[in-house]
């Protein structure tokens, strides 16, 4: 079982078998235990946090999903530019942290998003070889819906899924 939080209500992982938590399932009530997939509100740690408003708690929630995947393994997605990765002590690619995550680029193009999409992944388990998929993107983020920003493509979560599922945490490994 993974489970996948803080994702939109009509996501790609419950076909995926996950255990879900959407906004009608607080995240926080997870109980932890097996893998999971974070993928935190990034509003409050974007290039651009100063113009955000983000609810009550939201920039914690981050934090939250970083000591959840430390502590159970998994994978936390976040914008390439996040300021997350520098305040958790994580801002270099490629090398494993003493929490025993490491900091990996992608481009959600790669899986099929229509825009480039730089992201980051903090793993807590084996990093795979990524193949850079072509950068086919149609069009910029700011183009877009706010759903389509927001869902993670079908190919991306089916990936992360299948990641997260050899994740374990560095005690557990």
């Amino acid at each position: 079982m993974v489970a996948a939080l803080f994702v939109r209500a009509d996501n790609h992982y419950a076909a995926l078998g996950c255990d879900c938590y959407d906004i009608d399932r607080d995240a926080l009530t997870w109980p932890g235990g097996v893998p999971g997939i974070f993928h935190p509100p990034c509003r409050a740690w974007g290039q651009l946090s100063h113009f955000a408003k983000p609810r009550d708690g939201e920039r914690e929630l981050a934090l939250w999903s970083m000591a959840m995947v430390r502590r159970f393994g998994g994978v936390l997605e976040h914008p390439f530019s996040s300021k997350l990765w520098g305040v958790s002590g994580c801002g270099t690619f490629g090398v494993r942290d003493q929490h025993g995550g490491v900091l990996v680029p992608v481009m959600q193009s790669w899986f099929g998003h229509r825009a480039q999409k730089k992201t980051c992944l903090y793993i807590v388990g084996p990093v795979p070889a990524i193949e850079p998929g072509e950068v086919a993107a149609t069009c910029t983020v700011e183009r877009m819906g706010r759903a389509e920003r927001e869902r993670t493509p079908a190919a991306f979560a089916q990936w992360l899924v299948d990641l997260a599922h050899q994740c374990r945490p560095l005690e557990l490994a």
